[in-house]
C-alpha cells in the first residue's frame, strides 16, 4: 500500500495514544476504499442495536476477519458470522494487514476489522472503552477515511476530564499501551471536509487482536 511516510508521529500528550496524520495519501485511500467496497459485498453493512433495549444505533457497521464485533439485545461480543446473513466475515484486506504489521508493534495479526459508517449530522459515537478482547495488551489501530471527525478521548473512568482533536481522511491512530483502555468517542462528523466518499460520510476502521496468541 502506497503511503505518505512520516518520520515521527504527532505528540498527543498521552502515553500510548499515537497519531500518524495523513499517513495514507490520496492514492492509498482510494485503493483501500475500493478494497473495502469489494469486501462489503460479502458482508453488507447493518445497523447494530443497544444491549437490552434493542434501540438502533446512529451508525452502520460491518466487519472483516475471522471475528466480528457485534452489538444487540444480548450484549457486546465477537462472533465468527454476520448477524444478518449468517455468513462468515470476509478476510481483512491485505492492505490493512500490512499497515498493522508496520506500525502496531504487535507480534500477532489482528483478528477483527470493525468498520463504523458515519453518515448524516446525527451520526456519532458516545464515550466508551474497547474492552471486549482477551488480548488487552494488544493495541487498537484506527484508520479514518472520508469526512473529518471530532475525536474525544478521556481517562479510565467515564467522568474523567476529556480532550478532543480532529481526525482527517488518511489519519491513523494507535490506541495502546498505557492508553489502551481510555474512554473515547466521536462527537460529530464535519460534512464536506472530504470528497473521498461519494455523498459524504466517514469510515472508521479499527483493527483488533481479540484472542491471546498461542
Amino acid at each position: 500500500m502506497k503511503e505518505r511516510r512520516v518520520a515521527l508521529p504527532v505528540e498527543t500528550g498521552l502515553e500510548g495514544l499515537i497519531l500518524y496524520p495523513a499517513l495514507l495519501d490520496g492514492a492509498a485511500q482510494e485503493a483501500l476504499l475500493a478494497a473495502l467496497r469489494e469486501s462489503a459485498r460479502k458482508a453488507p453493512p447493518y445497523r447494530p442495536r443497544m444491549p437490552r433495549t434493542g434501540q438502533p444505533w446512529s451508525i452502520m457497521q460491518t466487519n472483516f476477519g475471522p471475528l466480528g464485533w457485534v452489538s444487540d439485545e444480548r450484549g457486546y461480543r465477537y462472533e465468527p458470522r454476520h448477524p444478518v446473513t449468517g455468513d462468515p466475515w470476509p478476510p481483512i484486506p491485505a492492505m490493512l494487514l500490512d499497515l498493522w504489521a508496520r506500525i502496531a508493534g504487535w507480534p500477532a495479526p489482528p483478528e477483527a476489522c470493525l468498520v463504523n459508517i458515519y453518515r448524516g449530522e446525527k451520526a456519532k459515537m458516545g464515550l466508551h472503552q474497547d474492552r471486549d478482547e482477551a488480548a488487552l495488551d494488544a493495541p487498537v489501530l484506527s484508520v479514518s477515511l472520508g469526512d473529518s471527525c471530532i475525536f474525544r478521548v478521556g481517562g479510565f473512568a467515564r467522568g474523567d476530564r476529556t480532550r478532543s482533536f480532529r481526525l482527517a481522511s488518511g489519519d491513523v491512530l494507535v490506541l495502546g499501551g498505557a492508553s489502551r483502555l481510555r474512554f473515547h468517542g466521536i462527537d460529530r462528523i464535519i460534512p464536506g471536509s472530504s470528497s473521498l466518499i461519494e455523498g459524504g460520510g466517514r469510515l472508521n476502521l479499527t483493527l483488533r487482536r481479540v484472542t491471546k496468541p498461542q
